[in-house]
């Protein structure tokens, strides 16, 4: 489980981030191209792009659950209250 004081300093503020278990697998890159961003001289991967969406919100936590090393955090209450706040405001 991603653990919040070991997060990446490349990370942009928000609800996601990778960690420092982050064995340089792709898949988040993969799954949410748009959020997640390689650290060639690191070898790791970092949030770059907070979602805002639903719809980006899904694409993340759909790399949250593929990631082997469970690399990648969230703060879920944050999370759920902003996909309630973009929900209610689309209506």
């Amino acid at each position: 489980m991603a653990d919040p004081k070991n997060r990446w300093p490349q990370n942009v503020p928000g609800a996601f981030y990778v960690d420092e278990q982050c064995l340089d697998h792709d898949c988040c890159a993969t799954i949410a191209p748009g959020h997640f961003r390689r650290n060639d001289a690191g070898g790791h991967y970092y949030v770059f792009k907070q979602p805002s969406t639903p719809e980006e919100y899904s694409k993340c936590m759909g790399a949250l659950e593929a990631c082997p090393v469970c690399a990648i955090g969230c703060d879920g209450k944050r999370t759920w209250w902003r996909i309630w706040q973009i929900g209610r405001s689309h209506r």
